[in-house]
């Protein structure tokens, strides 16, 4: 008797207990969603429709430049035999920048100076002849007038006299050919110094005191150096085919460089190519891009180089350096935001609440009165607004976007919630009147879930 009594109280115990485990399990799985799904409905993120300021930008790379860029190359060639720049100084419009061994150039002066004398001997020589002959047909004239010689000897003369004019002219010619040649000598005499064409910086120095170099009267020359202006910088991206029709020249823009990941310069859209880039032409991987040019406003150089607050190493064996060096140096590669329009006061949504409907699909909950019997494609865009514990599918026009919000052209008038999660609910699950609950949990009726008003 006593055996049985204890068999049915362990027996009530063991009930008991599962009973408490499956109200605790009904009552999570509940909070959950695990069941009940046709009161609570999908999970969905929401954001309030609001009304803000919305710059669309394009982004591109690129790598910096100097606006203007001199490349120096010699006209004649020979030995460097003075370099009194380095890469990096600082020059001026007329400094020496390099000197070639002068010897053959001098001595090719030398010679043109000799045939200038010969030419000049040789003309005075020639004048004198043809006065003499001017002289002799003068006074051969006279006494053919009067009968005293022949007439043959009289042509024999004035022939004479018309040759000697002949030669004293190419004299003159010679002499000034001679001069020419001479100015030639001396000018080429000249160009074995080499001086700045302009205020810059040596950006590149590709020579060595001792080597020889090509002048430019011998293809194409050798290159020596690079005078840059480096108080004027620019960089040149390249912008996809898509985007580049957004690119208006004068558009503002961001500039950042790798180097300097804590500072920004302001830049200019200054030139749009009109001519594309297009790299592995004929492949699947055929990539259609343009040239634009943006220039850094202002002065990039100007101050000391920058640094990030709180970083670098001490060195102490080598003193810090308190302005430098440019900031900029050509070649640093960087990041361009063009800013290519600005809307005020628009109402906007997070990007990703825009999504896609065809309207001649029929869905759970569509309205079953739009469905149309053509087979083609009706593809609107659209968003989902959560009302009370239901989605509302809204038709949008949408305008320019920023990275992270789209303009609302017509469609909403702003304080609307609309649903902007998850990615695969808003892009292909929901429909309209589809029962949605929030993704902190809660029902939208006003039960245990958060409401979303």
């Amino acid at each position: 008797m006593a055996s049985s009594s204890g068999t049915s109280n362990r027996m009530l115990y063991a009930g008991g207990s599962l009973l408490a485990v499956l109200l605790m399990v009904g009552g999570l799985g509940w909070q959950l969603g695990w069941f009940g799904g046709e009161t609570s409905g999908l999970r969905v993120e929401t954001e309030k429709a609001q009304r803000r300021t919305i710059t669309q930008t394009v982004t591109a790379f690129g790598r910096a430049k100097p606006e203007v860029k001199v490349t120096i190359t010699p006209d004649v060639p020979g030995e460097i035999v003075a370099l009194p720049v380095q890469e990096g100084d600082v020059v001026q419009k007329g400094d020496l920048l390099a000197r070639l061994k002068p010897d053959d150039y001098q001595a090719a002066v030398e010679r043109a100076q000799a045939q200038v004398s010969e030419a000049k001997a040789t003309l005075a020589q020639r004048r004198a002849d043809s006065i003499q002959a001017r002289r002799t047909f003068e006074r051969k004239k006279k006494l053919y007038e009067k009968g005293v010689i022949p007439e043959s000897k009289f042509y024999d003369a004035k022939t004479s006299y018309t040759q000697a004019k002949a030669r004293l002219e190419a004299a003159h010619f010679r002499v000034e050919s001679a001069k020419a040649d001479l100015r030639d000598a001396r000018e080429q005499l000249q160009k074995t110094r080499l001086y700045a064409p302009m205020n810059g910086t040596v950006s590149k120095l590709t020579v060595e005191v001792g080597e020889r170099v090509v002048g430019t009267q011998q293809r194409s020359g050798t290159k020596m150096m690079n005078i840059a202006r480096l108080d004027r910088m620019e960089l040149k991206v390249d912008v996809n085919e898509n985007d580049v029709i957004n690119v208006a020249g004068g558009d503002t823009a961001r500039v950042e460089f790798d180097a300097y990941p804590d500072r920004s310069f302001q830049g200019k859209v200054t030139e749009i190519a009109n001519a594309a880039r297009i790299q592995n032409q004929g492949s699947q991987n055929e990539v259609t891009n343009f040239p634009v040019t943006i220039r850094i406003l202002g002065n990039p150089n100007a101050g000391p180089a920058a640094t990030r607050a709180g970083g670098g190493l001490a060195r102490p064996e080598r003193p810090a350096e308190s302005g430098a060096g440019p900031v900029i140096r050509p070649g640093m590669s960087g990041s361009v935001d063009i800013y290519t329009e600005t809307v005020n006061d628009a109402v906007a949504v997070p990007i990703q609440a825009v999504t896609v409907r065809d309207f001649n699909e029929v869905g759970p909950g569509a309205d079953t009165t739009k469905q149309k019997q053509s087979a083609e494609e009706d593809l609107r865009k659209v968003v989902f607004v959560a009302e009370a514990d239901s989605a509302r599918m809204v038709e949008v026009t949408t305008g320019i976007a920023d990275d992270t919000y789209m303009e609302i052209k017509s469609g909403l008038e702003g304080g609307e919630t609309v649903i902007t999660g998850p990615y695969s609910a808003v892009s292909r699950e929901l429909e309209q009147g589809d029962k949605i609950q929030t993704r902190s949990g809660g029902s939208q009726a006003g039960g245990p879930l958060a409401t979303t008003q």
